[in-house]
């Protein structure tokens, strides 16, 4: 699964560096003026970025759902057992103290 996002990632890589090589050629043919082949890559470029987040958030509700399907604990979840698992562990401790404490009165 990694491998093909990364084609992906790579293969849109490609297409912007193909859409700013045209409009760059675009400009020096004189069909565009430097200004306006500068707008249309930025806009291109903000749209992109949009588009990878927007891709990079799905990838990320993907695999959430699938580890929630496989019922694998998330990190969240391990960080708050072991805080219990700690909290826990001081009381036990606490108790075992003060037994001790009580047993030799």
């Amino acid at each position: 699964m990694f491998d093909l996002l990364r084609n992906i990632l790579l293969a849109g890589l490609g297409v912007q560096e193909k859409i700013k090589e045209s409009i760059d050629d675009l400009v020096k043919r004189g069909e565009l003026s430097e200004s306006q082949g500068a707008k249309i890559i930025k806009e291109w470029t903000e749209k992109a970025n949009r588009s990878t987040a927007d891709l990079r958030n799905d990838i990320y509700d993907l695999v959430n759902k699938t580890l929630e399907k496989m019922n694998i604990p998330a990190k969240e979840d391990l960080e708050r057992l072991q805080r219990k698992v700690d909290e826990l562990t001081t009381r036990v401790e606490m108790l075992e103290k003060a037994q001790k404490d009580g047993n030799q009165s």
